[in-house]
């Protein structure tokens, strides 16, 4: 049973320490925000759109959103700034020539590499995952890598 006098507990038997505090996976999260639309979660897919506040989604899933106007519909605080399809920006993506993606899963079961991108920046080409920069262009569109808008200073849009 414990405790009967048969056995002597030690401290770290009886005195709980302080819970470990979880860390967030970087990679997960990263993985999170460059792949998944930030309102319904689904793989990101063309027509791609992104908010002023730089997060990506399907356009058909925002204009879902907009178009719900039903009083039970939960409030989603991922796109509760936008109030209108003219707060969003349809993104010119240039496709990775390196990324294999959907082409090969056609039964689910291939193993799908999170660390090469779909998207890359057409000027200096680095991929579009998360670990550089991406910066658009609410003009046009067009989606260029931080460091390819220091080297080219210029407002215009580079294609």
């Amino acid at each position: 049973m414990g405790c009967d006098g048969g056995t002597i507990p030690k401290r770290h038997e009886l005195v709980k320490g302080p819970r470990k505090v979880e860390k967030v996976d970087k990679v997960a999260e990263l993985v999170a925000r460059w792949f998944y639309c930030a309102l319904s979660q689904e793989k990101l897919r063309r027509p791609i759109v992104a908010c002023e506040l730089g997060r990506l989604y399907n356009k058909d899933a925002i204009i879902e959103f907009l178009l719900d106007k039903s009083p039970d519909k939960t409030p989603m605080e991922s796109a509760s700034h936008i109030k209108s399809i003219k707060n969003v920006t349809e993104l010119n993506l240039v496709d990775n020539p390196a990324w294999s993606g959907d082409k090969e899963s056609i039964k689910g079961d291939k193993y799908d590499d999170l660390q090469s991108a779909r998207f890359i920046c057409p000027v200096v080409g680095l991929e579009m995952n998360g670990r550089h920069r991406f910066c658009f262009l609410r003009s046009c569109g067009c989606v260029f890598s931080e460091r390819a808008l220091k080297e080219i200073k210029s407002e215009v849009c580079h294609k």
